[in-house]
């Protein structure tokens, strides 16, 4: 009888256990940057949703284990996400190919299916399969056609959750009207800025003013010169308490004559009314991105990758909301700024190059493939290429400016290549601060972990250490578990002996 209570009692237990668990989470996350805690920014608006939220996860049975994996978090991040919303967050799973009905509702919802590689009695085959979700709130829907496995899910089920939330979005105005690339060329920051923004172009030159209706405006890589009503809209703009958002080219580069040529727009000069001096000279950096060159060999033409110090790879951040979370952008042609206003503006570095980085003139010729760069040639370490200005910047009203001294690194369409998600968090980030709207910073660039190796353990000297890191990370698991076996067995053999014994 009194094992028959005491069952019961543990059975209640565990039903109480399971209970609050369903409220109240508790993990222990160990990695670096915690990607199995839900953000701050998740959890504001799981819990600032005032109607209840409807995801359907289109997922096929009978997947491969990596691709099942996804599905399995998807679907404890759903539960975490419903616990902590108090039931906002409703869920489903439909496994479309169970039937033709739930497949045509998931093509009708805008959920593709894709084929992936599985194993078969020693063969690979390809499987159609459905790996995605709709997101709704009352008429607003939004669909992720694809859950990549090892995406971030958080990321894509937040901002989806964000956006369907949103029923007043702020608008951001994209100045135009000087060479400026357009929304299509900005395509990945329009896309990013659509969660929590709309994005409008203001023509600066046939637009009276830049309309007080936009807290945040965008200059993105003017390549025409200003006239001083151009500058005088931009003045009127901060003094009614408006914030600015610059990204301009002082040099830009020429593949095709393989030369640097000197940009003047007149930009560069209004900004140093406010103290801040962007140099006509080109950033080189010994930590750098690589270009493709075509060179023969024999009878053979190869192409291969050769760095390019005009392509500085930047990995200093200040500590602050712009940067949080972002580790490394690819700069193009990026230029030298320093700060030399009075104490009425205040400046805050936010990126800076590496220690072994220097300057070039703005008209200088590339040479590829000849140029030896020497030590000589980085000899002005931690350049400045972004940073913000904060004070009375026109008139009496504090206003706030972040700049970045490289007008590309966040342009994509015209032969550009798609920006790393790095570089589109850097300008996103800086709209988001700025229009004091911080939520999805935090997680925009949560996951995006860069771990380059060491130079050290690259040299031609330092074969001797990688050998060594190598064999370490093999044998030492290996050595463990015979280390614990012996423990075991020696452990088990002293409890035996002891029990032989007559006075046990």
């Amino acid at each position: 009888m009194k094992r028959y209570y005491n069952s019961l009692i543990l059975i209640g237990v565990l039903i109480l256990v399971n209970l609050l668990s369903y409220k109240f989470f508790y993990r222990l996350d160990m990695t670096s940057d915690h990607q199995f805690t839900l953000s701050n920014a998740t959890k504001n608006i799981l819990k600032s949703l005032d109607d209840p939220v409807t995801v359907i996860a289109y997922f096929s049975k009978n997947l491969p284990p990596n691709v099942q994996k996804t599905r399995e978090d998807f679907r404890d991040l759903l539960e975490e996400y419903a616990g902590i919303s108090g039931g906002m967050v409703e869920y489903k799973f439909v496994d479309p190919s169970s039937d033709k009905e739930k497949e045509q509702e998931a093509l009708k919802n805008g959920i593709r299916p894709v084929m992936i590689n599985v194993r078969e009695k020693d063969e690979i085959k390809q499987q159609k399969s459905f790996l995605g979700a709709t997101v709704s709130l009352d008429d607003r829907k939004e669909i992720i056609p694809f859950i990549k496995p090892g995406s971030p899910l958080e990321y894509d089920l937040s901002t989806a959750i964000k956006k369907v939330s949103i029923e007043n979005k702020p608008s951001v105005a994209v100045l135009s009207g000087h060479g400026e690339p357009g929304l299509d060329e900005l395509s990945q920051v329009e896309q990013s800025l659509s969660i929590l923004y709309n994005t409008e172009q203001v023509n600066l030159k046939t637009a009276d003013k830049i309309p007080d209706k936009f807290k945040v405006a965008m200059l993105i890589a003017p390549k025409d010169s200003f006239e001083n009503s151009d500058f005088e809209k931009l003045d009127n703009y901060l003094s009614n308490g408006g914030s600015l958002v610059l990204a301009i080219n002082s040099v830009d580069g020429d593949f095709q004559h393989s030369k640097g040529v000197i940009v003047n727009t007149g930009i560069e000069n209004w900004l140093k009314t406010k103290g801040l001096n962007i140099e006509h000279k080109f950033v080189v950096d010994a930590d750098c991105g690589t270009v493709s060159v075509q060179q023969k060999q024999g009878y053979f033409t190869m192409v291969n990758q050769v760095k390019f110090p005009f392509l500085p790879i930047i990995r200093n951040f200040a500590d602050h909301t712009i940067t949080k979370g972002i580790e490394e952008v690819i700069l193009k042609f990026a230029s030298p700024m320093e700060f030399a206003g009075d104490s009425t503006i205040r400046f805050v570095e936010l990126a800076t190059t590496s220690k072994r980085s220097g300057v070039v003139d703005g008209n200088t010729y590339f040479d590829v493939i000849n140029k030896k760069w020497t030590s000589a040639d980085f000899n002005r370490p931690n350049i400045t290429v972004g940073g913000i200005l904060e004070g009375k910047l026109a008139g009496d009203m504090d206003s706030k400016m972040v700049v970045y001294s490289d007008g590309d690194f966040a342009v994509t369409g015209n032969g550009r290549n798609k920006q790393s998600k790095n570089n589109i968090s850097l300008l996103v980030n800086a709209v988001d601060w700025l229009a004091d709207d911080t939520g999805l910073i935090e997680l925009r660039t949560k996951g995006v972990v860069s771990r380059p190796i060491d130079q050290k353990y690259l040299n031609e000297d330092a074969s001797g250490k990688r050998s060594f890191i190598k064999y370490l990370n093999f044998g030492l698991p290996v050595l463990l578990v015979i280390l614990i076996g012996v423990f075991m067995i020696q452990r088990r053999k002293a409890i035996r002996i002891k029990r032989m014994q007559e006075e046990y």
